[in-house]
């Protein structure tokens, strides 16, 4: 068994294009992820691929063979829900099929158009990965039940609208150096805190943009990258997928998320390291207070202390522990079946030293990312290093 290694990645330019479908992205991401890799497309054994939406935003199902068409792979290919966490679930099957030995060649990708449907429709898309019956029926949204758990954050450990700017303000400027993101507009704290409300305490600035684009990988065995004589520096050491019940109201803790919890221990038991190993970080930022929940489930904070690493500077590009370099969902952009694949090729490309923020983490060898599913019933968290 072999870590499969990172041979190339390709990632749109998140934004607004309604006029461009999800086929068109994809083969964009594709195609780049093939060239950028030196992997013939003859080669690729297997196609994983994330997407949400579908049928809602362009009425097409069966996307699977759809994308793997659009790139020139003949090769099964099978699509993978799990919300905002689809993405993720597809890297987790890529890694166990080249760990045991059934493909030495799979890409992994997703897309999602959204735009095209306008803010009504996407939000109404969206709200399917919430519980139907005893959520969307009562008026649940997703940011009125992250709403819920900020609320619950500050009350259990205490916090303020103005800690959650900080990540705002943080992931925004980060994103400024990143041609792909959706948002590269600097914001201040008064911005955020000014922006108007969308659901107490979180406010415009809280949450992230609706977003078009997509995202692939080429994942390579060892023997493969050798083989080929492949520059894939880069491996997937570590995967790990924790679940938990559909509803909010349902959890035990609406200040945690357990699902992350179980994701990330069986993520750093699989490469064998701690927390503590950890030098930078892509996490779920659907809103500010995920930011939080999440740096707190992987360890990487103890309770309660994640929601001032913003301000005291120690998760910004120039602290010990740069968080969301590429911007986060927050300004990057959420096009959801994209988002695990894209924050796996930042990761790979800011270990691999080529991305534009890698130099705030030179010496990094350990990064990991973090993508969830709804109010994070769904959860995988993929740990990335550089070398052996």
């Amino acid at each position: 068994m072999t870590d499969p290694r990172v041979a190339g990645a390709g990632v749109t330019a998140f934004g607004s294009y309604p006029e461009r479908t999800g086929r068109d992205l994809f083969a964009e991401a594709g195609l780049e992820a093939l060239d950028q890799s030196g992997v013939p497309a003859a080669d690729v054994e297997a196609l994983y691929y994330g997407n949400f939406m579908g049928e809602l935003a362009e009425h097409q199902g069966h996307q699977g063979p759809l994308m793997a068409e659009m790139v020139g792979v003949d090769a099964p290919a099978t699509r993978y829900e799990a919300a905002c966490a689809s993405a993720g679930a597809a890297i987790r099957s890529a890694v166990q099929a080249i760990r045991s030995g059934e493909a030495d060649v799979v890409m992994v990708g997703g897309a999602e158009r959204m735009t095209n449907i306008g803010t009504a429709g996407a939000t109404d898309a969206l709200s399917i990965a919430a519980d139907d019956l005893y959520e969307i029926r009562a008026g649940m949204t997703f940011p009125g039940a992250y709403a819920l758990m900020a609320r619950s954050y500050f009350e259990e450990y205490g916090g303020s609208r103005e800690d959650l700017a900080h990540v705002a303000v943080k992931n925004h400027e980060h994103a400024m150096v990143n041609d792909h993101a959706q948002l590269q507009k600097e914001i201040s704290v008064a911005d955020a805190l000014e922006a108007p409300m969308v659901a107490e305490p979180l406010g415009l600035y809280d949450a992230c943009p609706i977003t078009d684009g997509a995202a692939a990988a080429i994942v390579t065995s060892e023997a493969y990258a050798a083989e080929h004589d492949l520059d894939a520096p880069v491996r997937i050491s570590g995967t790990g997928q924790g679940g938990d019940n559909l509803a909010l109201q349902d959890r035990a803790h609406y200040a945690q998320t357990p699902a992350a919890d179980k994701a990330a221990r069986e993520a750093y038991d699989d490469a064998g390291i701690g927390a503590d190993a950890v030098d930078v970080a892509e996490v779920h930022d659907c809103f500010t207070i995920a930011e939080v929940l999440a740096l707190e489930s992987l360890a990487l904070f103890e309770r309660g202390e994640a929601i001032t690493a913003a301000r005291d500077g120690t998760t910004t590009r120039h602290g010990e522990l740069p968080v969301n370099l590429s911007g986060g969902l927050k300004a990057k952009g959420h096009p959801v079946g994209a988002t695990g694949v894209a924050q796996l090729a930042t990761i790979a490309w800011v270990l691999d030293g080529s991305h534009p923020r890698a130099d705030a983490v030179p010496d990094a060898t350990v990064g990991v990312a973090h993508n969830a599913g709804g109010t994070v019933a769904s959860t995988t968290v993929h740990v990335l290093e550089v070398g052996e």
